[in-house]
């Protein structure tokens, strides 16, 4: 994983909204999720610095939270700003990174938001994608695909009471299992705002943003993408926004995911399209590979016994060790996060030696590591891995004792004959992965 952008804060009246830029192509693009943003966290997000790294190839990437959501300063729930308020940030944003004219993602609740900028704002705005949005979501007599009161009334008091867990997450992503995802996702939105600021504000949203008179004022070439499957937020209003925009293409998406994340491979290439004329080609492909996972045992109780400074003065150190055995043993990084490494080799034989290589060098650091492998098929999208058998690994790794190299049966039975012997850990559960698996632990 690269190293994140910067974190920079423009004021908007007595609060400050917190900005990144990532890129220097010659288009601008600001990305916009609106609540459950969280731009110092998007690195959570599985695909998305594949996802940002496809946008800054051609455009500079300005990311922000609003007002009252992630980075940004938060908002009394008595005091949520309005619609037009929040185009004060968009506006606020822009300015900052002297961005003279932007295209705009926008997705969910920022939707709204993004329309209303653009039709206030039609020089500043090159282009519009809409994702999972609505110019409103309330019904009224002439709006008879909104939510009634007593739906929304519901859809607030769950939000309450399950923002920032698994089970808020599979509501918002039905038929999505992945506990990467699952946990990851809720993670991410307890860094985004607490429970009640989120029911506020999202009861504010779903009650009062009306923006269905600014939709005929948007001049920006527009493309809407929309989920089939949402109950939350339905197709239906997607198709209104492609409807009363001017010229605007209207696009399926599979399954009823409010999330970026399993949305991110579509929503680059529909946005590469609109933003610059063409269509991608990305292909995606599978290989064989073999996993390693690391993990620095006691890693929280170490760092706060050393000081921030001590520690991260030894994570330096234990960087660069483990990046120096990847090296040596032919280990290429996929990405690493705090205290923890994953990395992916051509060869199981080549990978355990690697594994118990960074096991002896970081304990001359009087660091204790745990690695787990596990040989699978993977997705490769540019320098990402992903699929079942990243979690399984992953896993794996969550299993080991300190300086110990533990392997799905997998690997064992693909080292066959090589001089490495092991010790029968048993069967084991893996948490979300169906079946038990043989796991064994490479004798030192």
């Amino acid at each position: 994983m690269g190293e994140a952008p910067k974190t920079e804060y423009v004021a908007v009246g007595d609060a400050d909204v917190a900005y990144q830029v990532v890129g220097g192509g010659p288009l601008d693009v600001l990305y916009f999720y609106g609540l459950g943003s969280n731009i110092e966290a998007l690195q959570l997000t599985p695909g998305f610095e594949e996802f940002l790294k496809r946008l800054s190839s051609f455009a500079r990437v300005i990311l922000f939270d609003r007002r009252g959501t992630g980075a940004s300063d938060g908002v009394p729930r008595s005091a949520i700003p309005t619609v037009e308020e929040w185009t004060d940030d968009v506006l606020a944003v822009l300015d900052a990174a002297g961005s003279e004219r932007a295209a705009i993602i926008a997705a969910v609740d920022a939707g709204p938001v993004a329309v209303l900028f653009a039709a206030m704002h039609p020089e500043r705005v090159r282009a519009l994608m809409l994702i999972n949005t609505a110019a409103r979501f309330l019904r009224d007599e002439d709006y008879p695909i909104g939510a009634s009161v007593e739906e929304i009334d519901a859809l607030v008091a769950m939000l309450g009471a399950t923002w920032g867990t698994v089970d808020f997450v599979h509501a918002a992503n039905p038929g999505i299992e992945d506990p990467f995802f699952l946990e990851n996702t809720a993670r991410w939105a307890r860094l985004a705002a607490t429970p009640r600021t989120a029911a506020a504000q999202f009861d504010y949203v779903l009650r009062n943003l009306d923006v269905r008179d600014a939709l005929a004022l948007v001049q920006a070439p527009t493309k809407v993408l929309h989920v089939g499957q949402s109950s939350i937020v339905p197709i239906e209003h997607g198709r209104y926004l492609a409807d009363h925009i001017n010229g605007a293409q209207f696009v399926a998406l599979p399954g009823g995911s409010l999330s970026m994340s399993p949305l991110l491979g579509a929503v680059a290439d529909e946005t590469i399209e609109l933003f610059t004329g063409e269509r991608p080609t990305f292909e995606i492909d599978r290989i064989l590979t073999t996993m390693l996972f690391t993990d620095i045992v006691g890693s929280t109780q170490r760092a706060a016994s050393l000081g921030d400074d001590r520690w991260r003065s030894l994570l330096d150190a234990h960087d660069r060790t483990v990046r120096e055995q990847l090296r040596r043993h032919r280990g290429r990084e996929i990405e690493t996060s705090g205290d923890s490494f994953f990395a992916s080799f051509d060869g199981p034989a080549r990978a355990i030696r690697c594994a118990r290589a960074i096991i002896t060098a970081t304990e001359n650091l009087g660091i204790e590591l745990r690695v787990g492998l596990h040989t699978g098929e993977c997705e490769v999208r540019g320098d990402h891995l992903g699929g079942l058998a990243v979690h399984i690994a992953a896993r794996v790794g969550g299993l080991a004792a300190p300086r110990e190299v533990l392997v799905s049966g997998t690997v064992k039975d693909l080292v066959v004959g090589a001089d490495i012997e092991f010790t029968n850990r048993g069967e084991r559960e893996l948490k979300g992965v169906p079946g038990t698996w043989q796991l064994f632990a490479v004798k030192p």
